[in-house]
């Protein structure tokens, strides 16, 4: 008689089945609606195959087209799908690594040419022919030796070279169709069970990211288990391609990048270094109002600091080569952090001096690999907003919970309305007291909820030298960008021997935060472009107004209306081209100018103005000094 188990379902609800019984088995047995919509299961909270056989009690719950891990499962069976399509139109493809990722999918391929976007086209319609077969995907298990001699037979490298990584245990395959990958699953039951997917584009990837590797060309997808949700992803990514900063960057001619000078440095120009201006004094301003001291510290270090960091032993690949100075190795600063140490150690501290807040406006330099350059979002010399809290054990909550008002604060002023907070923990491999991980751990737990932000824990998920609190803001468009970090150091301290005197008399090791707000200015300058598509706040815009004259006679009234906007520190410009109105109006919309101040016989007669906005509404018969007081044209405070 075979053994009965007992499933829990999420509701509570309990059912029997017999050992061995498969996931779908158990969804046949709660409904026959159920088993038919069912995509895969969920044993004791791992996702897995509705195939997999259960053999013993357990939480059990079913994945639908409704259930969050829905997309996931369809996304890895769907780069799957198209693997097999790839194989259908180049025969001798080879095979890199297909998964799933937050919003969809991809896979590397090395091909016998390069791609086009007519291909893309005809990969589409062999995937939809492959999801009309419904093919089964079927799992096998095989020896290492095993998988090694197929994927050898069958000319797959890459895969080979994944298997021999492994240590000596079972392969497991997935098949379906014509196409066989290396694979943990968990799929669909067959191919006819996804059919929500668009191909988006092809891009260059280096076999395992090395640039000493192969280039494969990786072709990325997305998918979704609803119609309905491929739909709105899909005009979402048109949004975001309107509000790319990159697009935007050039048609407002803020900043560029000059692959012959070097990849990865900014160049900003004028409107862009105005804004960029801006928002840096708007910090400066800021940070001294919350107890912030400011500094400044060298760009070049010599060796011994990054030797003593940890640095040169964990982050070389990622710096810059030395350069020799007197003898002596010299690098350019990767990180601000050691040198507001080095002030630090200027003197003796005493408790009474503590806490201490520095902030820096830093900019540094990392080598990162060409591939992964990206706009402002992904550079080699950035600028940090950084700042780092000293601070003793009784000051930590405290100055925790202040650093977290004091971000959404500014996040806030920037018009970010949605924050999220996610919280690591202490990790297995840790440096610094448990007793001190504690603290801080506690202390950022009690500042998130004392500010009532939603927060994900990360349970183990911390540096090894400290737990942290990431914030990320949604954009106007419902993407999610990681910004500030609060970052705890139990590591440099100790490398830097920091301490401070008691009131015991007695030497201690004060706790250490590193905090940037903003992240780096250049990507959260990427960010800001995208999240307002380009036209800023009026705060923020390098050009708040521009005075538009109809006619050559209206121009003597045009300068005074200039003179008296700029006696309030308006940025403000005048355009007395001899242009047609409508082109002049349309010129400074597609520049995202917030206010175009039209000026005729009407205006110039009653000493008024007619304010056209940037959406296209129109205000007539203003007066200037009213007009000048009503706006924001500064941000104070937040």
């Amino acid at each position: 008689m075979s053994q009965m188990i007992q499933l829990k379902l999420p509701d509570g609800k309990i059912i029997e089945l017999e050992s061995g019984a498969t996931v779908l088995d158990a969804a046949a047995k709660i409904g026959p609606g159920l088993a038919k919509a069912a995509l895969a299961g969920k044993i004791n909270g791992e996702v897995t195959d509705l195939r997999t056989p259960v053999t013993s009690s357990a939480d059990l719950e079913i994945i639908t087209s409704k259930s969050p891990e829905a997309n996931d499962v369809c996304r890895h069976s769907m780069a799957h799908i198209m693997a097999e399509a790839v194989l259908k139109m180049f025969p001798d493809a080879q095979f890199g690594i297909g998964p799933a990722i937050e919003t969809g999918f991809y896979y590397d391929f090395k091909l016998p040419r390069a791609l086009t976007v007519e291909d893309l086209e005809a990969i589409e319609k062999e995937m939809e022919a492959g999801i009309k077969a419904k093919s089964p995907f079927v799992r096998k298990e095989l020896s290492k030796e095993e998988a090694i001699r197929y994927f050898s037979e069958t000319n797959q490298p890459f895969k080979v070279e994944l298997i021999n990584e492994l240590g000596d245990q079972t392969i497991t395959t997935f098949t379906h169709g014509g196409f066989t990958d290396l694979c943990r699953g968990p799929h669909v039951q067959d191919s006819g069970a996804v059919k929500h997917f668009k191909l988006l584009s092809v891009a260059g990837a280096y076999w395992r990211g090395d640039e000493k590797r192969p280039m494969l060309q990786r072709v990325y997808g997305t998918a979704f288990a609803s119609k309905e949700e491929l739909k709105e992803h899909l005009e979402r990514l048109e949004e975001a391609k309107k509000r790319d900063h990159r697009k935007l960057g050039k048609e407002l001619d803020l900043y560029s990048i000059h692959e012959e000078v070097g990849p990865g440095l900014v160049f900003w120009h004028p409107k862009g270094a105005r804004i960029r201006h801006i928002i840096e004094t708007f910090w400066k301003d800021q940070h001294y109002r919350n107890g912030y001291e400011l500094i400044n510290t060298p760009h070049i270090g010599q060796k011994w600091l990054w030797e003593t960091s940890g640095h040169l032993d964990f982050y070389k690949e990622s710096m810059y080569s030395p350069m020799e100075i007197d003898e002596a190795d010299y690098f350019i600063k990767p990180m601000n952090c050691p040198f507001h140490i080095m002030i630090y150690k200027s003197q003796m501290r005493s408790y009474r001096d503590l806490p201490l807040r520095w902030a820096e406006l830093g900019t540094v330099y990392r080598y990162e690999k060409s591939g992964v350059l990206h706009g402002l979002m992904r550079v080699r010399g950035f600028t940090q907003d950084d700042a780092h809290i000293i601070c003793t054990p009784e000051q930590i909550e405290d100055e925790i919970r202040e650093v977290l008002r004091f971000s959404l604060g500014i996040w806030k002023a920037f018009e970010f309305k949605e924050v999220k907070a996610y919280l690591a923990t202490r990790p297995e491999k840790a440096v610094g007291e448990e007793s001190r991980w504690a603290t801080a751990i506690d202390s950022l737990r009690k500042a998130v909820a004392a500010e009532g932000l939603e927060c994900e824990v990360d349970d183990g998920g911390g540096a090894f030298y400290g737990p942290k609190i990431d914030l990320k803001v949604k954009d106007a468009i419902g993407r999610e960008w990681q910004v500030t970090t609060i970052q705890f150091d139990f590591n440099l301290p100790e490398r830097f021997d920091m301490t401070y005197v008691g009131a015991d008399g007695q030497r201690h090791r004060p706790y250490m935060v590193h905090r940037a707000l903003l992240g780096s200015i250049e990507r959260f300058f990427g960010v800001l472009i995208e999240h307002h598509s380009g036209a800023m706040p009026l705060w923020l815009a390098p050009v708040q107004a521009v005075v538009i004259p109809v006619t050559e006679k209206h121009h003597d009234y045009a300068r005074k209306v200039i003179d008296s906007m700029k006696r309030h520190d308006i940025r403000v410009e005048l355009d007395d081209r001899n242009d047609k109105i409508g082109y002049r109006i349309r010129n400074a919309q597609l520049q995202k100018i917030p206010f175009m101040l039209i000026l005729g016989d009407n205006e110039a007669d009653e000493g008024k103005i007619t304010v056209r906005l940037r959406n296209g509404e129109n205000l007539t018969g203003i007066a200037l000094e009213d007009f000048i007081r009503e706006q924001e044209w500064k941000k104070l405070s937040i």
